[in-house]
């Protein structure tokens, strides 16, 4: 592993403000979900149980909105698609604090479908912005830039929420959101390479790319949030069943480091590896955590799983970046940000009733079964994927092998 990569990466213009304000947009993002929960179960006394009605029905409308939004940003640019959600989630938060709770349900739905799409167009300007034999290592980053931007902003929501109360903490997510879309109104950045703008001049037919090696990868993708979400769970379970919540934050911070580290190094390497091999490897290696307790051999079982996160997650995000034309990509990017969510929301409710019923460690074997047999799922239709995705609209003749990761797109002289 070199430093070099990194280097080189930087160097391109664009880049470094494009992650910049990708970490700082993120972080009242990816506050808003720890937000709504302790304000409708602490603030307005109302349970865990209407809690969870909240934020599942902004999951919704966010699962519903990411492709949507996607789909305009590639048909009318990202400008508009800024204004509108930057102006919408201003709208919702400033007044969120005061809403009755049907009232709160119903808006945080719309809030959901207009949902600032800070992190899927973050990975689709760097797609534009990093030539693709760079693009591992540029996604490897932006994954680090997320697992940085979760460790804050779910950790300073509940500082704010206990400290400060509901009010004054909406308000500073209204005013961090709406000074994040503005920078990135104002930053503008391309969301296709000056070559794609030039050959990309025709519709691209949804079928082109929507087949079901696509969807096989968002399989994987939603397989991946599955077991992250599931191990989550598990450990926190564990630590409290054992007396040990005090340790619970430095433990899930100790394992969001082995993420990083893991991003890190496959960045810098010099080939990397199908989103298959990884999801399914660290699905493998989370079951044997279910054998140990007491969170110092806890964070010691999950070394190797938490090692593979950030280079799981950002795998995905590289092949989708090589097999969907240009013209494609934001609504390609929303539906793989619709399918993180997926594995995420479907996990918790699900290993949270093995945990109940049968307890956190088996909870640990759930996640890891769970993503490897939706790994094997996928597997038969990855030689159907769609072709590598070239500048222009022609797809390539190549396929790469089942579980190799495919090989860098050849790209147009200008």
């Amino acid at each position: 592993m070199a430093l070099a990569p990194y280097r080189r990466l930087l160097k391109i213009p664009g880049v470094p403000t494009l992650l910049l304000v990708g970490l700082l947009a993120r972080i009242p993002s990816t506050a808003m979900g720890m937000t709504l929960t302790l304000h409708v179960a602490v603030a307005l006394d109302l349970g865990y149980g209407k809690a969870g009605l909240v934020t599942m029905a902004n999951t919704i409308g966010m699962a519903i909105g990411s492709p949507l939004s996607g789909r305009f940003v590639d048909r009318h640019g990202l400008r508009p698609v800024l204004i509108v959600t930057t102006v919408a989630q201003a709208v919702f938060w400033a007044c969120a604090w005061a809403l009755p709770f049907p009232v709160l349900v119903g808006t945080a739905t719309v809030a959901g479908l207009l949902a600032l799409p800070v992190f899927s167009v973050t990975r689709q300007c760097l797609a534009a912005l990093v030539p693709v034999p760079q693009r591992r290592s540029a996604f490897a980053l932006d994954s680090m830039v997320v697992e940085l931007s979760y460790m804050a902003g779910p950790a300073l929501a509940v500082a704010g929420l206990t400290t400060l109360g509901s009010r004054v903490t909406m308000t500073v997510i209204c005013v961090g959101t709406a000074v994040a879309g503005l920078a990135l109104i104002v930053l503008n950045p391309p969301t296709r390479s000056p070559d794609e703008l030039e050959a990309q001049s025709i519709k691209v037919p949804r079928r082109q790319w929507l087949t079901p090696g696509f969807v096989a990868l968002l399989g994987t993708a939603a397989a991946a949030t599955f077991v992250l979400t599931a191990t989550e769970l598990s450990l926190v379970a564990t630590m409290n069943n054992a007396g040990q919540t005090q340790w619970v934050g430095l433990a899930v911070a100790i394992w969001c480091v082995y993420s990083l580290i893991g991003g890190f190094v496959y960045g810098g390497l010099s080939r990397g590896f199908s989103p298959l091999v990884l999801i399914a490897s660290m699905g493998l290696l989370t079951i044997p955590v279910s054998l140990v307790s007491g969170w110092q051999w806890l964070v010691v079982m999950l070394i190797p799983a938490g090692l593979l996160c950030a280079p799981a997650l950002s795998a995905t995000v590289d092949v989708l970046s090589r097999w969907v034309p240009s013209a494609a990509r934001g609504e390609a990017m929303g539906f793989h940000g619709t399918a993180l969510l997926i594995g995420g929301a479907s996990s918790a409710p699900i290993a949270g009733a093995v945990i109940d019923g049968s307890g956190p460690a088996w909870a640990f074997v759930l996640a890891g079964v769970v993503g490897v047999a939706m790994v094997l799922a996928a597997a038969p239709f990855w030689p159907r994927r769609p072709a590598e995705a070239l500048p222009s609209t022609a797809p390539s003749a190549t396929a790469a092998p089942a579980l190799a990761e495919p090989p860098p797109a050849p790209v147009e002289a200008p």
